[in-house]
């Protein structure tokens, strides 16, 4: 095998593979295994022709795909290596030369990993982040216990009102006809919340258990079935139950309930003291956002497409995977959404540009100062990772290979470079 590398523009190359004829033979040998079982020629049993008889009735050209796909895969890994660069993108192949008893050449255009010119990094200066509780904090807090604590009690004696949790039956018409989704039994529908379109809710107030009304609305015009959107309906509805929430009087025998505090001021000094940990763990991190948020913006770099594009895919395969994991295929996310893939992938193109900077600017920085991550680092990571996977330290060390190690040294690195800015940055 015989290989060029040609720098191109944007941190771009093109390798230009050649390899022997005598390998291209043995493709084709390979690619005649794998196909022969669907030709039927007259005089031969199936899977029995010879590779020179299919040769000479199809033209070798019906072995030649299979046959550059095994080149490919034999010989490109090959020449990345030699090529010494550090490829961060697919490669896009064009074949140069496909014919029997000459020598196969093709090329590969592939991005390479940017060099970054660092600007100022030390002594950045950002305003601080806040972390303060106040009063009104504590409150809102304890208003999400109360709620939380809260029971429903059903009412019989009085129409629905605002805030009502209430049970319909509804079915929709339009133009006098009913539609599809558009009725339900025993629906549970708060009022107030909004889950309904338009006004329906609201046109609910006012009616009493076991009256049947009538509710006019406008579908909205972006509504998620187009045979729907924009449109108006009328529903027939049947209020069959209301019911209020009750929130529990808070005082010191409501803290007893809800805490291990015996009165209500403990209770909210203990609760001020986990909100003040948590918003200056949050203000810990947006300290860190905003100087990494300035290094990256004084650094100069250029990046290749091509590793934006992989960058975007590897995201929108971990969204699916997380929509996966609730029981949603990414298809049918899609389909609910009314979202192409394109659509999609265009949303993430901005984050995905975002990530690719920040990670190349703090590897920089990693460079710079010559950070090396220590091996009691790594012993930590590991103890951490084994904790929460709830597994044997040396478990997760026997499933985790040479690669992901590397790249855990790598993260953590890169981590270590971040809490290196942090404490050079003035936060004032």
């Amino acid at each position: 095998m015989s290989l060029q590398v040609e720098k191109l523009e944007k941190n771009m190359a093109k390798l230009t593979v050649e390899v022997a004829a005598e390998k291209f033979d043995e493709a084709m040998k390979f690619s005649y295994n794998k196909n022969k079982g669907r030709f039927n020629i007259p005089g031969f049993r199936k899977g029995k022709v010879p590779q020179a008889v299919i040769e000479k009735m199809y033209g070798p050209e019906a072995l030649y795909e299979d046959a550059a796909n095994h080149m490919i895969d034999g010989s490109y890994a090959e020449a990345l290596k030699e090529s010494g660069l550090d490829i961060v993108s697919r490669p896009e192949i064009d074949l140069v030369q496909l014919e029997k008893g000459k020598p196969f050449i093709y090329t590969a255009t592939v991005a390479t990993k940017p060099e970054v010119e660092l600007g100022e990094y030390k002594g950045i200066e950002v305003e601080k982040a806040a972390a303060e509780v106040t009063d009104e904090d504590v409150e809102n807090e304890l208003k999400k216990v109360q709620e939380q604590n809260s029971r429903l009690l059903t009412v019989e004696d009085r129409p629905v009102q605002d805030g009502d949790q209430t049970v319909v039956d509804f079915t929709g018409y339009m133009d006098g006809k009913t539609f599809d989704g558009g009725q339900g039994n025993d629906y549970p529908l708060t009022i107030g919340s909004h889950s309904f379109i338009d006004t329906f809710e609201e046109q609910l107030i006012g009616k009493n258990i076991g009256e049947e009304c009538e509710v006019n609305v406008t579908f909205p015009t972006e509504y998620h079935a187009a045979e729907l959107a924009g449109k108006p309906a009328m529903f027939k509805v049947t209020v069959k139950e209301i019911k209020v929430k009750e929130l529990p009087e808070l005082n010191d025998e409501f803290a007893g309930e809800v805490s291990e505090f015996d009165t209500l001021a403990e209770y909210k000094e203990d609760i001020k003291a986990k909100l003040l940990e948590k918003k200056q763990k949050d203000a810990a991190t947006e300290n860190e956002n905003r100087v990494v948020e300035k290094v990256v913006a004084a650094a100069k770099l250029e990046i290749p497409d091509p590793m934006v594009q992989e960058q975007v895919r590897g995201m929108i395969n971990d969204y699916g995977r997380r929509m996966q994991s609730q029981g949603l295929s990414l298809e049918q996310y899609m389909q609910y959404t009314g979202m192409t893939m394109e659509q999609l992938a265009d949303q993430m193109r901005p984050q995905a540009l975002r990530r690719i900077q920040t990670r190349l600017a703090l590897e920089a920085v990693v460079k710079a100062e010559n950070i090396e991550v220590s091996e009691e680092a790594i012993e930590k990571e590991l103890e951490n990772m084994a904790a929460s996977y709830q597994m044997k330290v040396e478990d997760s060390k026997n499933y985790m290979g040479e690669a992901e190690r590397e790249q855990m040294k790598e993260d953590l690195a890169v981590q270590e470079a971040v809490d290196f800015l942090v404490a050079e940055a003035k936060l004032v």
